[in-house]
């Protein structure tokens, strides 16, 4: 800013008569911070100064007290003290000086001033456990949980029935007051009232002066199809309510899926594991093997190994955002009968025969081990 000698005349600054009106003042003030806003002039530093020295002035000729002493005295009113004149160390110390003088207009909300914005509500958590058919195909369940709702006794003042909130005489009822160190001033909330403007000097017994009280809430939710475990499903405007007159919060449902005895998920897709014999995957075979909707027959070509995956293409898992659907892998061990038949063991030894590899004797019956024991033939 200028020096006090060659600061320029306040009413001068704002292009205003000395003889100007309160409201007069403050309409000329917002035109020149919103034409010299620095949100407007990017890098422009003659509009910061413009846009300092308007706000300067305003702070002085939009008091009473300050505008007499300087219509009186000019500069020099406050040429040894800080009451007034005194210049901005930044934007920011404007924002938080003026930021309040015009309450609840679009001005005031420019320089972040005024009544605090209505903030939203908290958010609440609900638990939602799926089996796999319903994560794949979508489902509406039913959901409990529980939130803050109006008290009905005080109808959310938090006041005993037949008494109301009172004005805070710390703050004066805007729920907000600054805090001036050296030459910063700083726009906090009102540590009496919390921000609310008022307080409570008789609380209702009902919700103790909190206004809410906790109820049970039921909810049927729409799961899309192919939701996976671990994601959310959001209830926009179910949540808490909001203390300042805000919109709710959200409820969030947290999914949750089980195990399923077949089917093993990897994202949109499916895993099963499926057992044949060794003649099916030497010889090749047609198997049946489950899917989501139903039996498939799959072909399982001579020579098939033990572990081998076939894909079906589509037989998968939907996006839960509308991107395609996943595939089932089927993955096919060749089983090991525990036990055989007289006939079976006989084909299998001609089999090994012919492959020239050793193989376990016949299996000894126990009374044969018993004779060979005591040398009876």
């Amino acid at each position: 800013m200028p020096s006090m000698a060659g600061k320029r005349d306040y009413y001068e600054v704002l292009g205003v008569e000395r003889s100007v009106t309160d409201k007069q003042l403050a309409d000329a003030y917002r035109k020149l911070a919103i034409k010299f806003h620095p949100d407007k002039n990017p890098g422009d530093e003659e509009a910061i100064v413009r846009f300092k020295e308007a706000a300067e002035a305003f702070e002085v000729l939009g008091d009473k007290e300050r505008r007499a002493r300087y219509d009186r005295y000019g500069h020099a009113a406050f040429s040894n003290n800080n009451a007034g004149g005194r210049g901005f160390a930044d934007v920011n110390d404007i924002f938080a000086a003026l930021g309040d003088i015009f309450g609840d207009s679009a001005f005031g909300d420019l320089f972040g001033g005024g009544r605090r914005r209505p903030s939203k509500g908290g958010d609440v958590r609900c638990d939602v456990e799926l089996d796999l058919m319903q994560a794949a195909r979508g489902a509406t369940v039913t959901v409990e949980y529980q939130r803050h709702e109006s008290c009905s006794d005080c109808h959310g003042s938090g006041a005993k029935s037949g008494t109301s909130r009172t004005k805070c005489s710390y703050c004066g009822g805007r729920g907000q007051v600054l805090q001036t160190t050296g030459i910063f001033r700083v726009q906090t909330t009102c540590p009496s009232c919390r921000g609310a403007g008022s307080v409570v000097k008789d609380p209702c017994p009902t919700c103790r002066a909190s206004g809410y009280v906790l109820h049970k809430i039921r909810r049927e939710v729409q799961i899309p199809a192919g939701i996976d475990d671990q994601m959310r499903v959001r209830l926009p405007g179910e949540g808490e309510p909001s203390p300042s007159g805000g919109p709710r919060g959200d409820c969030y449902c947290f999914i949750s899926v089980r195990e399923h005895e077949l089917f093993e998920r990897e994202g949109q897709h499916l895993i099963v594991r499926v057992p044949i014999s060794y003649s099916q995957a030497a010889l090749g075979a047609t198997i049946e093997v489950p899917t989501l909707n139903g039996k498939h027959e799959l072909r399982v070509p001579t020579g098939t190994q033990s572990g081998e995956v076939f894909k079906l293409r589509g037989k998968g898992l939907p996006s839960p955002h509308g991107r395609g659907v996943g595939d089932l892998m089927v993955e096919v061990n060749i089983e090991v009968p525990k036990k055989l038949g007289p006939r079976q063991e006989e084909l299998l030894r001609q089999l090994a025969e012919q492959e020239h590899v050793d193989v376990s004797p016949h299996r000894k019956s126990f009374f044969d081990k018993v004779r060979e024991f005591f040398g009876e033939h």
